[in-house]
């Protein structure tokens, strides 16, 4: 049931309006599956963000790039309590608290404390980044030689006219032999390292962090003198060979948007009513102080009887089949 298209449709928020309509009302795409509204959004949203080539050697691949990840964050708005009046965001200086318009803002740097130095747009086109639209690789990596904590966003690529040829030879190279395109890319006038990859039969680009951009870990203070009895790393051991599964992204859910998002449709349902508080899960007990080996236990003698549960109902939901 829409619960959340039905009560603003009742109040004269059209929900599938469009033109002139849809300019008055605000579009709202509440359903009760949160799966389908990621669904839906990302159907409307798939569209290249940028278009370019691929560049290795003499090779020039036409391409388009698309998000290959997807994270639909709930926004909000601030609203004033009294009247539910939304609340703007205003550009105001620290100095005298007043309100500054576009027209008076320029960009600066601080290279000390309080101390600025301004960029004009004429600074920002000496650097002459956004001129290229080119992948270009300099280098073929052993992808196994890269440490994962390099990579951090994908995008899909998908071949242009005239490219279908190359971008499958580069796809199923790279596939056969293991490699990762290492490459410099620019988008929306910043430089990223990129790595392109094989995946199935798509090629993917990899957003990278330059080494500078990744944090020195030896600063850190982590335990490296203590080692664990043989006993605590065989029980170790034994509750992780327990717990293994095979790789299943779908398994694994985002449980606090999903709950968050049956909040909001209960209070939409609710007329925007309060609703009843449900009981909370009690807290977990503290691990301050603990003897590992019982815990081990406990935990492995755990996950074998929820092991044994699952494939008693396995069996149990198979002979009804039958």
């Amino acid at each position: 049931m829409r619960v959340a298209q039905t009560f603003f449709r009742e109040r004269g928020y059209d929900t599938a309006a469009t033109g002139r309509r849809a300019q008055q009302y605000p579009r709202l795409h509440l359903r009760s599956s949160t799966h389908s509204r990621v669904q839906l959004r990302n159907k409307l949203r798939m569209r290249a963000i940028w278009k370019g080539s691929i560049s290795f050697g003499l090779v020039n691949i036409p391409i388009a790039l698309y998000p290959a990840t997807r994270r639909e964050e709930l926004k909000f708005r601030l609203l004033r309590a009294k009247d539910l009046s939304p609340v703007n965001y205003k550009r105001v200086a620290e100095k005298d608290g007043k309100e500054v318009p576009w027209d008076e803002i320029i960009k600066g740097y601080e290279y000390e404390k309080g101390k600025y130095v301004v960029l004009k747009d004429e600074d920002f086109q000496r650097v002459d980044l956004e001129a290229t639209q080119t992948v270009d690789i300099q280098d073929f990596v052993d992808q196994e030689e890269i440490d994962p904590m390099f990579f951090y966003k994908p995008y899909y690529l998908e071949p242009q006219k005239g490219g279908d040829k190359a971008y499958v030879l580069l796809r199923d190279t790279l596939a056969k032999t293991g490699k990762v395109g290492i490459a410099k890319v620019v988008i929306k006038t910043r430089q990223y390292l990129a790595g392109v990859k094989a995946e199935n039969s798509v090629l993917v680009l990899e957003l990278m962090h330059f080494a500078e951009e990744l944090a020195d870990a030896d600063k850190l203070h982590v335990p490296k003198k203590i080692e664990p009895g043989k006993r605590e790393l065989d029980m170790a051991k034994a509750l992780v060979e327990s717990m293994s599964a095979k790789w299943d992204p779908k398994k694994y859910r985002d449980d606090y948007r999903e709950a968050l998002m049956e909040v909001i449709e209960e209070k939409v349902e609710a007329g925007g009513k309060e609703i009843e508080e449900k009981p909370k899960p009690k807290p977990r007990p503290s691990t301050k102080v603990i003897d590992l080996v019982s815990v081990l236990q406990e935990s492995l003698n755990k996950t074998r009887k929820t092991h044994h549960t699952r494939k008693n109902s396995a069996v149990s939901r198979h002979r009804k089949a039958a």
